[in-house]
This record gives C-alpha cells, structure tokens and sequence, in this order.
C-alpha cells in the first residue's frame, strides 16, 4: 500500500505542477503582450487586512477571487489501526527580476531593458519561486488539535553581474507569512471530517495601496496535495451513498478536492474513493492527470498543446527574442517547440482516449456515417420517452447529472429545472436533451444563439404541468439552428489537463 501511495503521489505531482503554473505566463509569453500585464489570477493569498479593507470576503468553490485563507473539507474512511496523513502545501512566491546598468561611481541604476556586449537582451519582470511545506501526521494526533506549521517563506535577495560589466540582474522578494492547520473530527466508526486551513497571516503596511504592491506577501496559485495510508478520502462530487449526507457537510472555501491519481479501471460501484487528493483553486474532475501525448508546461489555461505549439512556431524573430529575455521558463518552452521532434509533434495532433461502441442503427435507417444517416430526424420536433414520459422541444425538466462521468458545471445544476429546446441523436447511437435553465437570465440569450446545456435521458426528471412537447415558437429572424452537440462522454481531445 505504500508502494502504491507513492507512485500515486508522484504522479499527483505532475498535475500539481500544472496547476502551480497555471497561467503563469500565456502565449505569446512576451512581457509586452496585454495578457501577461495582468498575472496571478488563481489561489492568491493575500494579507487579512488588504482583502478585507471593504468587508469580509464571500468564500467560493474555486480560487478565482481573491482571499486571505484556504479552506479544504473532506471525509476520510479508516482501512488500517495506524493512519497517517500526508500534507503538502504548494505555492508560487513573487520574485522581482530588476535589470540594473553599470552607472560609473553611483553604482547602479534600474532599467526596463538592457542589451549587453554579447547580444543578449535582459529585461525586468516578475518570476515567481516555488515553495512546499510537508507534515506528516498520526490519525491520533489530528483527533487531539491537529497541528499548526509554518508555511511561509523569508524574504531574499540575490544578485547576477551582467558581462562586461554592464550591470546586474536583482531578484528580490519579500517575506511571505503563512501557516496552515490540520485537524480531523469523528462523524461516524472508521469515518472522520479531515480539514486543512492555509491562512496568509501577514499585514500590508497601507491596505489602500494597489493589488500589484501587496502581491510580493502572498501566496500564488496555492494548493495543497493529501495522501493517506492505511485510510481513503472520499471523493466530495461523487460519495458513496452512505456517505452522501456527510460528504455534503464539508465545506470548502476558495478550493476545489477531487480524488488523484489513476482512475479507477472499473466505473462500476457505489461512488468514489482513493488514497490521494488534490485540492486546487481551479475546478478539475477526479482524477485528473496530464495527457501523456503532452511534451511539457504551456502555461496556459486548458490549453491545447498542438494549437499552441504550431502559434509559438509562428512567433517571429524578435518576438522570440522578447519572449526569451522576459522569462527562463518562457525560453525553455522556445527551446522545446523549436526542437521538438517529428514525433512527438504528430502525436498532439488529436487523441481518442476512448469510444463507446456504437449502437446498430434503427431498423429502416442507415448508419449515420451512410448517405441518409439523417433522414427522419429533427431536433425541434422529435421526441424521446424519459420515465414513460414523452420529452421534447418544450418540455419541463429537472435535472439530476449522473454523480459519476458529469463535469463539474453539471454538477452545480443539479435539481435545477429546465425547459428542453431540442432532441439530439450523436454518432453512438445516444440522445441528448439541449435544454436552458429556467432561473438564468441569459436562457433567452441562449435560445437565441443556440447554446445549451446538454444533459442525456438518464439526467432529467419530467415535471408535470400544461407543458407538452412540442416545436418552439417560430425563430427570429436571422437566429442560427441550434448547434448538433459534441460526443461529450466519449471523445477527448489531446489536452494538457485531461
């Protein structure tokens, strides 16, 4: 077993590392570009009192918002008489990569940018450092209080002469001041609520200043990685039954658990469990895991690795040069597209993890890739039977996304009643349900467009009520056909983030 948490928590750790350099600098990885004038947008930790200079913050299921704290809630079912549970906090600490020129006998003086004898351009920014603090703690010990340890990181500074003596490159960073707290509570024999608060402790000496001035005392992309022996966490979106109730009393503020590690070979059984998580400020499904067809770190968000790596080959000289000077992991990524074997490049060009097998067509229709495949279907006025009910365009539903294979935007819909504006047939034989939620603003917008949700028969409930299936009213001029879905459950693309 510990072999197995192991090898789990490494491989844990290539998607954790995504995460901690997500959007750490977008393509065209330049510093002049709009993009990378703004940075930091997920798990930032600030100070209390700069956070709160306008009132308390409203915790949240993701990171996007700024905040002060982490809150991690999970339940943990015992397996062995000794548990022990790993933590690893992880963040990014703000460096400030400052160019100075050789200026005589006042020393130096700071610069944007300088060019030196040997060609090279060198140009301020802002790196970030990675930090990591470990505990490892006994079951017996999170019952008593749990622990409080330092998470933070001291201020430094380091100096790089430039050649020739033209000048020199300045990091410095300020001191980061953060703890976190692990304790765990009985709910039930062998079941425990584990919770993990990561708090930034430190003051901004003015909290009127700029988000800019504050961000060298925060913690960046901050996440943190659990492993259990002898014990299992159980997966927050999809619980066992037994342990739905409880598994809805945790509460998590400005993070996201989800069960790491490989997935399970099975989908069958009674919800989820395993012995890794991860809990980061961006929404991700169980299991998440880097695609193996995946050469190295792009930066950027659900990124794509063959569109980005053919758009970085187009960047020109010069932009390549910028691109270079402003960042060292922004030169590796040149170095890497540049170098990149044939190969591995057509590997990225498009992947089928998997691939339902598809259904025999209907007696009298063709398959759909044969001429007439479409023949007799249409979306506005078809209809399907959900319970022995006859659902259509025009139909009332509530929905109830299947706890395990929904994304996690179903997940937040769930019980929320809809209208369904159309029946959709996919190339493996199953139907899907475009439908709008009733209480969203924008569900005009949408019908207009054309852009649903799509949920299959098994997600929806019919509601009674004078609603009957039936064509929607007639279009406005100019709307387009609502769009055909994609084959959601079965096909995935060749991303960095599967």
């Amino acid at each position: 077993m510990v072999d197995q948490v192991a090898e789990g928590w490494a491989r844990l750790g290539a998607v954790a590392d995504a995460v901690l350099y997500e959007g750490y600098l977008l393509y065209p990885y330049r510093r002049s570009s709009v993009k990378n004038r703004v940075r930091w947008q997920f798990g930032v930790l600030l100070p209390r009192n700069w956070v709160e200079r306008g009132g308390p913050v409203t915790p949240g299921i993701s990171g996007s918002a700024d905040s002060w704290y982490q809150r991690t809630e999970c339940l943990l079912r015992v397996r062995s008489a000794d548990p022990v549970v790993r933590v690893r906090v992880r963040y990014l600490h703000l460096q400030r990569k400052q160019v100075e020129a050789a200026d005589g006998d006042a020393g130096y003086r700071p610069v944007e940018s300088l060019r030196t004898a040997d060609g090279v351009t060198r140009l301020s920014f802002e790196e970030a450092v990675p930090r990591e603090t470990e505990l490892v703690l006994d079951l017996a010990e999170l019952l008593r209080g749990g622990r409080t340890a330092d998470v933070g990181a001291p201020a430094g500074a380091e100096y790089e002469p430039l050649p020739a003596g033209a000048g020199r490159i300045v990091r410095r960073r300020r001191e980061v001041r953060a703890r976190t707290t692990v304790l765990a509570e009985p709910l039930a024999p062998g079941l425990y609520r584990l919770c993990v608060r990561t708090e930034n402790t430190g003051e901004a000496a003015d909290p009127g200043e700029p988000r800019g001035a504050v961000l060298g005392q925060a913690l960046l992309a901050a996440h943190t990685l659990l492993a259990a022996d002898g014990a299992e966490f159980v997966s927050p979106a999809d619980p066992p039954a037994s342990l739905a109730g409880q598994a809805r009393g945790c509460r998590n503020a400005f993070t996201f658990p989800v069960l790491g590690g490989a997935p399970p070979e099975s989908g069958d059984g009674d919800g989820a469990t395993g012995p890794l998580l991860l809990s980061a400020p961006i929404i991700l499904p169980d299991h998440p895991q880097v695609a193996p067809e995946s050469p190295g770190d792009l930066h950027d968000a659900a990124e794509i690795d063959e569109i980005l790596t053919l758009r970085t080959m187009l960047l020109t000289d010069e932009e390549k040069a910028e691109a270079r000077a402003t960042d060292a992991r922004a030169a590796r990524i040149l170095d890497r597209v540049e170098t990149m074997p044939r190969e591995v490049f057509e590997r990225l060009h498009g992947t089928i993890r998997s691939l339902a097998p598809a259904r025999p067509p209907e007696p009298d229709r063709p398959a759909w890739w044969q001429e007439g495949g479409d023949d007799g279907l249409s979306p506005a006025t078809d209809t399907v039977a959900v319970a022995g009910v006859p659902v259509g365009a025009g139909s009332r539903v509530r929905l109830c996304p299947r706890g395990r294979g929904a994304d996690a935007q179903d997940m937040f819909l769930d019980g929320r009643s809809a209208r369904v504006a159309a029946v959709f047939h996919d190339v493996g034989g199953d139907v899907h349900l475009a439908v709008t939620v009733d209480d969203d603003p924008a569900a005009e917008l949408h019908g207009w467009y054309g852009r649903f949700h799509y949920f299959r028969t098994d997600e929806v409930e019919p509601l009674g009520g004078a609603d009957a299936p039936g064509p929607p009213g007639p279009p406005r001029p100019g709307a387009p056909r609502p769009a055909r879905p994609a084959d959601r459950p079965e096909g995935e693309r060749s991303d960095a983030h599967a």
